[in-house]
């Protein structure tokens, strides 16, 4: 009766007694297991993402894939109880061996109406908080401290029901990213999945409000942390975080620079082109029905735009549309905001073919670069 998250892919025992499932906890997907008699639900193996399991015709071990932040998905094996975790495959240890991560840290903050909020922190690697691995910023006060100041990325994920969980991702690779000199935040405000029905529930009809201030207060924990240096702060996101990018660009000056990825900007343009078109009416109702349809549609605000941004959109996207960042940028350039277009004709909602990925990752670090590296500062103009 307390188990409050989505039952993802499940299996069997042989015998037919016990489900065995995963589902996602707190930014973690463990592993559980319910008898069919409608017992308690027990978790069994936790600490990462853990999917695709299998139980042995015995009934006494478990197969699975296991991966986390800091590690690709690998095979590993326990008992049917969860105890003895073994790691079966070794496909990614040569190579992962030859790198360095920093292990990411798990914090919350006081959301909205008071709501816990879960947030990972990935610092770069190296990572010293008076060292000389950090590009301090002797005029923010550096120098005067000890305390090596970082640059900070704030990201914010797609959904808007998703989080991000402590997986191991070939697109969005936060270790990539804090491997560029930056730290990053990653938090999971109102809409994550992981954190309760009602903590999903509450994004609904309310897209820039109750997650927006919970967005600000977990940027607010950053700015308290003495190794950030608050002059030096971007954001970026996608599909929802990219809306979100849309949406800051109206409603705070707080960073330097935005990277928007296949983000809505008009709501009224998105209802009429999207093909989930069930998903807009869920999310804002339906136009000619809701008075305040479009209420937190970024476009509203775009007199209050000021903050150079990255817009990459791809044209296979029929999630968002290319008209979303195609309007966007249009607007951005005239106002005379600092702004860049990257378009891929052959993508869709993601970039999967490995040199556009190359091509993406290059030109986000260049922008973030550009404003976040101070002995690399961004020409003026629009381009």
């Amino acid at each position: 009766s307390n188990f409050d998250s989505d039952v993802e892919s499940f299996t069997w025992s042989a015998d037919g007694k016990t489900l065995y499932f995963e589902a996602e906890e707190k930014a973690n997907k463990p592993v559980w297991s319910v008898p069919v008699t409608g017992e308690e639900v027990k978790k069994l193996v936790d600490d990462a993402v853990n999917s695709d399991v299998s139980v042995s015709a015995g009934g006494k071990t478990m197969v699975f894939s296991h991966q986390s932040l800091t590690h690709p998905v690998e095979v590993f094996s326990s008992s049917a109880s969860g105890k003895g975790m073994k790691q079966l495959t070794h496909v990614n240890d040569a190579l992962i061996s030859q790198l360095t991560f920093t292990q990411p840290e798990n914090v919350s903050f006081t959301g909205a109406n008071g709501a816990n909020v879960q947030m990972w922190i990935i610092k770069p690697p190296m990572f010293a908080s008076g060292g000389a691995a950090s590009r301090g910023n002797a005029a923010n006060g550096a120098a005067a401290t000890g305390t090596m100041k970082y640059p900070l990325v704030f990201w914010v994920h797609g959904g808007p029901q998703g989080a991000f969980l402590n997986s191991w991702s070939y697109r969005w690779n936060s270790e990539v990213w804090a491997a560029q000199g930056y730290v990053l935040a990653l938090p999971n405000p109102r809409g994550s999945t992981g954190f309760g029905q009602k903590f999903v529930d509450e994004i609904s009809r309310d897209w820039g409000g109750k997650v927006y201030v919970d967005l600000m207060n977990g940027l607010d924990y950053m700015t308290r942390l003495p190794y950030i240096d608050t002059i030096r702060m971007a954001s970026a996101g996608a599909s929802f975080g990219g809306y979100m990018m849309n949406w800051f660009q109206g409603h705070t000056d707080r960073f330097k620079a935005l990277v928007t990825h296949d983000g809505v900007y008009n709501f009224y343009n998105m209802y009429g082109s999207t093909e989930e078109v069930w998903f807009d009416e869920w999310e804002h109702g339906i136009p000619w029905e809701t008075p305040d349809f479009d209420k937190f549609s970024p476009h509203k605000y775009a007199a209050n735009f000021k903050t150079p941004n990255l817009v990459i959109h791809n044209e296979l996207d029929f999630r968002v549309p290319l008209d979303e960042g195609i309007s966007l940028f249009t607007t951005l350039q005239r106002k005379g905001i600092p702004s860049k277009w990257l378009y891929f004709p052959d993508e869709g909602h993601w970039v999967l073919k490995p040199q556009n990925s190359e091509l993406w990752h290059k030109t986000i670090f260049e922008w973030l670069a550009g404003y976040l590296n101070p002995e690399r500062p961004q020409k003026a103009g629009s381009q």
